[in-house]
C-alpha cells in the first residue's frame, strides 16, 4: 500500500486489532445503494454477494459488477451508503498526542480512552520517534525528567489535596485513611501536567467506513505523519483482511508535499520552515491580551438568539407572537420545570421537536486550555473548534498551563519543581532543534501543560449539553472554568437562555427529580443547585 513505511518507532510498536464489524460490509453498502432504486423491496447483503449464485461463472459476472457499482457510487460522491457499516478497533501503544492530533479532530467517531486524570502513568511509556545519537539522548532524559516529575508531584501534592479535600468533604475527616485513594487521584490529575503528549494511551475507537476512508486518504497531514501511517496503515491491513473490496474505493493519500497545511506554510513570505520566537511570542500576546484574563471570552453570537429561539419554537406548533410571547416560547424549551426531558440523564434535544429549535442560537468563544484539558474537551464533538497545529509552539519560551492546586499556600515545593520541569521540557525540545530533529518529532515532548489557543463554535443546543456535562464540579478543572466563563458571558447577552445553562444538579432540581445529584457515590460534596453561578469556586 502507498501508506507503508519504512520508518519506525523505537518504542513499542503501535497495536491495532478490528475487534469488531459487519460480518459483510461492502456488499451491505452496495445492497443499501441497489435498495434506493430496487421495486423488490430489501436488497441483502446475501443476495450481493451472490450467494444465491449457483455457476460460478454468474457469481463473478455479479461480482465484478458489485465491485464496478462500488467504485461509481464513491467516486460519484455518493458516500453515506458506505457510513453503514462500522468498525471498532483496539488500539494500544499509540501517543495522546495522536489521538488529539488524528483521531478525536472530527466528529464522526466514538472512542473510550483509559483516563490520565484517575489512572497512574508507568514511567517512560511513551513515544520515542526514530532519532539517533545524541538526539535520541537528549529526548530520553528530557523525558525521564518528565516521568520523575510527575512521581515527585504525586508526592508533594498529598497534603495540600487532603486539606482541600477535607476542606470540602468535613465529615469524611475522621476516617481520612479510607479517603487516600481519591485523594491521590487528585494529586494524578495535576501531576500529568508535566507528562509528555507523547505519552502512550488505549482505547477502543469506532469509525464508519467512509471515516476510515478519511484517514487513509489524509495520513499525511501534520502533526503526527509518522504515526498516522504507521497505525491507518495497520487500521487499513485490518480492514482488507475482512473485507479486500474495499481496495476498489481506497484512494491513494494526498502525498505530504501536496498537502494543504504544507503549500500554506511554503507560500508564506519569510516563514522558513519553522516559527521564529517572536513571531510565536507576538501571536501569543495578541491572543492572550484579547482573552483578557478569561479562560475562554465570547467573541460573536447571531444578534438576537432569544427572538430566534422563541421564533422557531411558535414555527414547531404554528402560533403567533400574541398567543406565544417569547418568555413563555424559550420557558418552555429550556426550563426544566416545564421541560421534563431537560432533566432527563439522556441528551434528547435533536430528537425532541421543540427542543430542535435550539440549534438556531448560537456562539462563538475564543478559548486557552492546556493540552490535556483539549484533549477532554475536543470529545464534545457538536462544539467544533479550529484547533492548532503545533508548529507555533515548539518555541524558546516554556507556554503553559498551572492548575489551581499548585498555586495554593503549602504547594511552594510542588509549584517550584512544576516550572523548573516546565523550563527543562522546552530546553529539551530546543536542544532536539538545535540538533536537527524534525519539529514532527521534537513535539512529543510538549507537556500536556502546553497551552492550546483556539476558536470553538456551538449551536444553544450543544452548548447547553456542554454546560450540563461541564459545570459538574466533577467536571475537569479548566474545562470547568471555561464552561463557567461562558455561561456568565451568555448571561449578559442572552440572559433569558443563560439562565438555564446549569450543571446536571440543577437542571434536575429545576425538574423536580431525586436524587438531585445524579453521580451517586462520586457526588462532588458541595450542593452546588443552591448556588448562583457568581459563587462558583472550587480548588481540586
Amino acid at each position: 500500500m502507498a501508506n507503508e513505511t519504512t520508518e519506525r518507532f523505537l518504542s513499542a510498536e503501535p497495536e491495532v486489532k478490528l475487534v469488531n464489524s459487519f460480518a459483510r460490509p461492502f456488499d451491505n453498502a452496495i445492497a443499501t445503494a441497489r435498495t434506493c432504486y430496487s421495486a423488490k423491496g430489501i436488497i441483502t447483503a446475501e443476495q450481493v454477494a451472490a450467494l444465491d449464485a449457483t455457476e460460478e461463472t454468474t457469481r463473478a459476472k455479479r461480482l465484478k459488477q458489485r465491485d464496478e457499482l462500488g467504485a461509481s457510487l464513491f467516486q460519484a460522491g455518493h458516500h453515506t451508503v458506505f457510513q453503514h457499516a462500522h468498525f471498532q478497533f483496539a488500539l494500544s501503544n499509540v501517543s495522546r498526542h495522536f489521538v488529539w492530533n488524528f483521531l478525536h479532530s472530527h466528529p464522526f467517531y466514538n472512542s473510550e480512552q483509559v483516563s490520565q486524570r484517575y489512572v497512574a502513568v508507568k514511567p517512560s511509556v511513551c513515544a520515542v520517534p526514530p532519532l539517533a545519537a545524541e538526539a535520541l539522548a537528549v529526548y530520553r532524559e528530557t523525558m525521564r525528567r518528565q516521568f520523575d516529575a510527575y512521581d515527585r508531584l504525586c508526592e508533594l501534592l498529598f497534603p495540600v489535596a487532603s486539606r482541600e479535600y477535607f476542606a470540602r468533604f468535613r465529615g469524611r475527616k475522621g476516617a481520612a485513611a479510607l479517603y487516600e485513594k481519591e485523594i491521590h487521584k487528585r494529586c494524578m490529575e495535576v501531576a500529568r501536567y508535566v507528562l509528555p503528549v507523547g505519552t502512550f494511551t488505549f482505547l477502543y475507537h469506532t469509525v464508519n467506513g467512509v471515516t476510515l476512508l478519511r484517514y487513509h486518504r489524509l495520513i499525511n497531514q501534520p502533526d503526527t505523519p509518522l504515526e498516522q501511517r504507521v497505525v491507518v496503515g495497520k487500521m487499513v491491513a485490518e480492514l482488507l483482511h475482512v473485507a479486500p473490496e474495499y481496495k476498489v474505493v481506497l484512494n491513494e493519500p494526498i502525498p505530504p508535499d501536496e498537502t494543504m497545511e504544507h503549500q500554506f506554510l511554503a507560500a508564506l513570505k519569510d516563514s522558513g520552515p519553522r516559527a521564529t520566537p517572536a513571531r510565536a511570542r507576538q501571536f501569543r500576546e495578541e491572543f492572550d491580551r484579547e482573552l483578557g484574563g478569561r479562560v475562554s471570552k465570547l467573541v460573536d453570537f447571531k444578534r438576537d438568539n432569544e427572538r430566534l429561539l422563541a421564533d422557531a419554537v411558535r414555527e414547531v406548533f404554528g402560533l403567533t407572537r400574541a398567543e406565544l410571547g417569547d418568555d413563555e416560547a424559550i420557558d418552555w424549551t429550556m426550563n426544566p420545570a416545564q421541560n421534563r426531558y431537560l432533566g432527563d440523564e439522556m441528551n434528547l434535544a435533536t430528537h425532541v421537536k421543540m427542543m430542535r429549535a435550539m440549534a438556531h442560537p448560537h456562539y462563538t468563544f475564543r478559548r486557552k486550555l492546556s493540552h490535556s484539558a483539549d484533549c477532554q474537551d475536543q470529545r464534545h464533538r457538536m462544539t467544533p473548534a479550529s484547533r492548532p497545529a503545533l508548529r507555533a509552539y515548539l518555541t524558546d519560551e516554556p507556554d503553559f498551563i498551572t492548575p489551581t492546586l499548585l498555586t495554593l499556600d503549602g504547594a511552594e515545593a510542588a509549584n517550584q519543581l512544576y516550572r523548573e520541569t516546565m523550563e527543562a521540557t522546552w530546553d529539551g525540545v530546543g536542544r532536539l532543534r538545535s540538533l536537527g530533529a524534525p519539529d514532527e518529532h521534537a513535539a512529543y515532548l510538549l507537556p500536556n501543560a502546553v497551552s492550546i489557543r483556539y476558536t470553538e463554535s456551538a449551536d444553544l443546543a450543544a452548548l447547553w449539553h456542554k454546560c450540563r456535562m461541564r459545570l459538574c464540579y466533577n467536571a475537569q478543572e479548566e474545562i470547568w472554568r471555561a464552561s463557567v466563563d461562558e455561561a456568565e458571558q451568555v448571561r449578559t447577552v442572552n440572559p433569558r437562555i443563560a439562565r438555564y445553562l446549569l450543571p446536571p444538579c440543577g437542571l434536575r432540581d429545576l425538574a423536580g427529580q431525586r436524587p438531585v445529584c445524579p453521580e451517586g457515590p462520586r457526588f462532588c460534596g458541595v450542593p452546588v443547585w443552591r448556588l448562583k453561578l457568581k459563587d462558583y469556586c472550587r480548588t481540586i
